[in-house]
């Protein structure tokens, strides 16, 4: 036995780490039989990885598809894993030249306590002075995606008319204020009335479209009489079809999400009306945005001066605990949410 003082120093112990792993693949909605949440603790850093007290997770759609087996843009999320999501926190312990204990830094994490983060692609470090629940909702991935499919994928111009949906969710209230800001007139299809007042009566859109009361294609012909020029999806589905219904010649069809589909068993058909793609001359196209994740900075610049100047807003919808982290990522199927869902872990 060696004493505090003399000799070797002694080891500081590991902090421990609550996190949530896959227990089995989900059918439907993830229920919390599907995941468990287990207590040990932090791992231990290898040469370049820090360890990253998280403060925040965030909650997004694509956390879901990542719960099945098969091909995505990332590999699924194996048995026994910790469930992986967008994270923010502060560095506690470093063995990293890029990294130093007390810095901030944005990565794809998971439902833990704490993660490891290297110098790769999927890290992000942070000034000290950044406001982290907008960092999720506005200044990160959300944002970057909301910005490239508005501006870069459905290339809006002003006077045309773009409709979103899930319009009152973190990605589609951001992409219908920035479509607003380019001089669009913006259509929103969301799940409720409040919904419908918010995005209309606080986040300036032109009208909006409760799908679950509302005909649909009647109430995008009310709404856009000379048809769409910029769909921004986030559902998929019947929504989708029928938007494709009342498309414009060389509408721009932009794929962000299926929120409608990711739940469900078996694949669903495609829409009906993707014919009008060929007769109207107009393209669909999906994107990720980690494939443009050099342009952040600059990108965030953009987005840091329209937020800063009023004319972009961003709302969070906080949950805490990870023995909530279910609950949190449910809330984007059932329509729970306004804006970005963060959990607290």
């Amino acid at each position: 036995m060696r004493l505090r003082g003399y000799g070797a120093p002694m080891e500081r112990p590991r902090p421990l780490n609550r996190r949530v792993v896959l227990k089995r693949r989900p059918e439907g909605l993830l229920l919390n039989a599907d995941v468990e949440l287990i207590h040990d603790t932090a791992p231990e850093l290898g040469e370049g990885e820090a360890l990253l007290r998280i403060m925040y997770l965030g909650m997004d759609a694509t956390v879901r598809t990542w719960l099945n087996r098969g091909e995505g843009y990332l590999p699924a999320v194996e048995i026994g894993e910790t469930v992986r999501c967008s994270a923010v926190g502060r560095v506690i312990e470093t063995r990293s030249d890029k990294f130093a204990v007390g810095d901030l830094a944005y990565t794809l994490g998971g439902w833990a306590e704490y993660c490891v983060i290297r110098d790769d692609v999927f890290t992000t470090p942070l000034p000290p002075d950044t406001d982290l629940p907008a960092m999720m909702s506005v200044f990160g991935a959300t944002g970057l995606t909301a910005y490239l499919g508005i501006t870069e994928i459905g290339r809006a111009q002003p006077d045309e008319t773009v409709v979103v949906s899930a319009a009152a969710g973190a990605t589609g209230s951001l992409a219908g204020q920035i479509a607003k800001i380019l001089g669009c007139r913006v259509v929103g299809i969301v799940g409720t009335d409040d919904k419908a007042r918010f995005i209309t009566e606080e986040l300036g859109f032109d009208a909006a479209i409760n799908h679950r009361t509302d005909d649909v294609a009647a109430a995008l012909a009310e709404h856009c009489p000379e048809r769409i020029d910029v769909y921004f999806d986030n559902v998929g589905g019947p929504v989708l079809d029928a938007v494709l219904g009342h498309i414009a010649r060389g509408a721009r069809i932009v794929l962000c999400g299926a929120i409608s589909v990711y739940n469900e068993q078996r694949k669903q058909p495609g829409p009906a009306n993707y014919l009008n793609l060929i007769s109207r001359r107009a393209r669909m196209e999906g994107f990720i945005a980690m494939d443009h994740w050099a342009r952040f900075d600059e990108i965030m610049t953009a987005l840091r001066t329209w937020v800063d100047s009023g004319q972009l807003r961003h709302v969070e919808c906080f949950y805490d605990g990870l023995d909530h982290a279910v609950d949190a990522l449910n809330a984007l199927f059932t329509g729970q949410n306004t804006g970005k869902v963060i959990l607290r872990p």
